[in-house]
């Protein structure tokens, strides 16, 4: 699996930040642009990434205020999986956003760069929301 991270700091308490990531509603509001036909439930979202693919994702896991796990629940172009990891300091929360995905070495090349680039979006994004 290749691993692609990116961490945040939020200024609110860690309880906030993951009752907005636990509902996948949500995280039409995180992706970019390249995002279309956003559909989703509190637990489901499917959306496609403008000529590329077609992803459907699941909320798989949730340990309250620490770990959101999201995996496919249709066959995708290759395996992967999303994992939110909360982290409190106090008022604080340190927020990471992984995403492993088991990439040949052509699909390492082709995707690690927009992968890379979707994990900082999302964090970011999610900075700005709670600012």
């Amino acid at each position: 699996m290749t691993i692609f991270e990116s961490k945040v700091i939020i200024n609110k308490p860690v309880n906030g930040v993951y009752q907005f990531l636990t509902d996948m509603n949500n995280h039409q509001r995180l992706m970019p642009e390249n995002i279309l036909d956003w559909a989703s439930t509190v637990d489901e979202a499917r959306f496609n990434i403008q000529n590329m693919a077609s992803l459907a994702l699941k909320i798989e896991s949730r340990v309250e205020n620490s770990e959101i796990r999201i995996i496919p629940f249709e066959k995708p172009p290759f395996d992967l999986e999303l994992k939110w990891v909360l982290t409190s300091a106090g008022n604080t929360t340190e927020v990471k956003f992984i995403i492993a995905a088991d990439l040949n070495m052509m699909m390492k090349m082709l995707a690690s760069g927009p992968l890379q680039k979707l994990a900082n979006h999302q964090t970011e994004t999610l900075t700005k929301i709670f600012s």
